[in-house]
């Protein structure tokens, strides 16, 4: 089959991870960050995210990037407006850093969920 003829995915159709108290993790990103949780039913309503780009890097073992959590992974999130939702988030006492730099594909913020995994989010450039 010539490379121009594969199969390739469409997007990511969920992200799966472990915590202590899932309930707990589940509630805070769907009250701070609007990712709904997941149905109960397969007709339930779930979340759904603008099309956009994304990117997935993959990182040697080793000292951690910011990005990435003891667990191994990171997720960034596209946001709209980055200081509105900054605002927001720090309203509701969650920790967040504003990258002071603006870079050629936009701007970033730093948060931790509250199992310490690193959250990033990202405004992309107009």
């Amino acid at each position: 089959m010539a490379d121009d003829a594969r199969i390739t995915v469409d997007g990511i159709g969920g992200l799966f991870v472990s915590s202590q108290d899932p309930v707990r993790l589940t509630e805070w990103y769907e009250r701070h960050l609007g990712v709904l949780h997941p149905p109960s039913s397969y007709g339930g309503q779930v979340w759904h995210q603008e099309a956009g780009p994304t990117v997935v890097a993959v990182f040697p073992d080793g000292p951690e990037p910011d990005h990435i959590g003891p667990s191994g992974w990171g997720i960034n999130f596209r946001v709209a407006d980055l200081d509105r939702l900054v605002a927001q988030l720090r309203a509701d006492g969650v920790e967040v850093s504003v990258n002071p730099e603006t870079y050629p594909n936009g701007r970033f913020a730093s948060l931790r969920d509250p199992d310490g995994n690193p959250v990033e989010l990202w405004q992309p450039a107009p």
